[in-house]
């Protein structure tokens, strides 16, 4: 029966990676092999387990008690995730984003880059690194012309963004799950992670500005587009409340799900009274739908991605049942005794998570193994699935989107940025092991 639940996952992630292949979103090999899992294992009433962490060791639970468990721990990672996603589409609804655009003020092509990698460093850990990607891409396109020049900026962006997720519980979906589980607390992850993350990023763009693409200036593109006088109010506001998560969690020690909709329920009322609409985020109008979007916060829960959603309740399912069997924790050990050194592991997980989804990857670390909080594995799982994504433009949600934007070649990636990218990947975790064993 093992042999059948691992073929069914080992099945339905071929599904999810071959998306663009079998034009199938992943979303529904997610779901349908999360469904089937459970059910295999309710229809044939296997052995569920929970990991006691104190005692190392799988205890027998019943499948109704470690389904909630699962599906608890899930509902914190999403509602977190709809909370923050619908933040950025407020301050995306007050064209907050376009006070960015003020900061580029030189025409030099390296001074560009430099300015392009450290904002989306610092986007990337305060709105995520796909949202930072695809606010600074957007910029992009409106201040360069040449196609060849912008396909490496956006490369290097990817680089960037990517990096600065990595040291961020709120940067990067991986990092947040890691944070959420309780396996890396806030101060910690921040301390081993930054300096590592940013040698990351500095590294790949020492090299890259000395290519003769970046060197002269840039005939930059004007832009001439009327800005909301709330622009800048709402993205100081909404970054503002989104930081305030995290020393929400700190005072109060409840999930960071509950800081997360309480920043959501401030910024979305400083939204609506600036809006100066009568409508809500309870308003719906079938007969005219475009008053029903006066609200911004109902426009701003309609662009929500929820695809994206459901992706993360199947995979986070499905890996929850492989957990539960006892399957994620007896390969652990396997993999432990193949690789005695956890960063030839860490490290070999890093490539893995630019060849597979870097979501089901960290799941499945953390069922597989028990190591306690802030233990130096889950800084460097953070950081291993964080930043190796960008060795291949399909290893992260921000080359995904990247390429979408700028339909980015596949194998022009890999022939040109992904060496920048595992040149940064390596010297970064190199940092790591310094700081971890001589420094902090």
């Amino acid at each position: 029966m093992e042999i059948l639940i691992i073929s069914v996952f080992v099945l339905g992630y071929v599904l999810i990676t071959l998306e663009h292949t079998i034009k199938i979103d992943k979303l529904i090999p997610a779901l349908g092999m999360m469904g089937i899992l459970w059910a295999i294992i309710a229809l044939n009433h296997l052995d569920v387990y929970d990991i006691n962490l104190e005692l190392l060791k799988l205890e027998p639970t019943h499948i109704e008690e470690v389904l909630l468990h699962h599906l608890g721990k899930t509902a914190e990672i999403l509602i977190f995730l709809l909370g923050a996603m619908t933040i950025v589409e407020i301050i995306d609804y007050f064209d907050g984003f376009k006070g960015i655009k003020q900061v580029i003020r030189t025409r030099s092509k390296v001074k560009i880059l430099w300015i392009f990698g450290f904002l989306a460093f610092v986007l990337s850990a305060i709105i995520d690194n796909l949202t930072a990607t695809i606010v600074l891409i957007t910029l992009l396109q409106k201040l360069v012309k040449d196609r060849s020049l912008k396909l490496w900026y956006a490369g290097l962006i990817i680089i960037a963004a990517n990096a600065g997720g990595a040291w961020s519980p709120i940067g990067d979906i991986t990092t947040t799950m890691l944070w959420i589980g309780n396996k890396v607390s806030e101060i910690n992850l921040v301390k081993y992670l930054i300096i590592p993350s940013l040698v990351c990023m500095i590294v790949p763009f020492v090299v890259a500005s000395r290519f003769s693409i970046f060197k002269g200036d840039l005939e930059v593109m004007e832009i001439n587009e009327e800005s909301n006088p709330y622009g800048n109010r709402m993205l100081f506001l909404g970054l503002g409340s989104i930081l305030f998560v995290p020393f929400f969690k700190v005072v109060t020690h409840l999930p960071p799900y509950v800081g997360m909709m309480l920043s959501l329920a401030f910024v979305s009322t400083i939204a609506e009274i600036l809006s100066n609409k009568k409508t809500n985020v309870s308003t719906i109008d079938a007969e005219n739908e475009t008053l029903s979007h006066h609200s911004p916060v109902h426009h701003s829960l309609s662009k929500i991605e929820m695809p994206s959603i459901l992706f993360f309740l199947g995979i986070l399912l499905a890996v929850g049942a492989l957990e539960s069997l006892g399957i994620l924790f007896n390969f652990a050990g396997y993999l432990t005794e193949i690789f005695p050194n956890t960063d030839v592991l860490m490290i070999l997980f890093g490539f893995l998570s630019a060849i597979i989804d870097n979501v089901p990857l960290v799941a499945a670390s953390m069922g597989m193994f028990p190591n306690l909080i802030d233990d130096p594995l889950w800084h460097a799982l953070a950081f291993s699935a964080g930043t190796g994504g960008s060795m291949l433009i399909i290893g992260s949600a921000a080359g995904v989107v990247a390429m979408g934007m700028e339909k980015i070649d596949f194998f022009w990636y890999l022939k040109k940025v992904a060496i920048l990218a595992l040149i940064g990947f390596l010297s970064g975790y190199g940092t790591f092991i310094l700081l971890r064993d001589f420094v902090i």
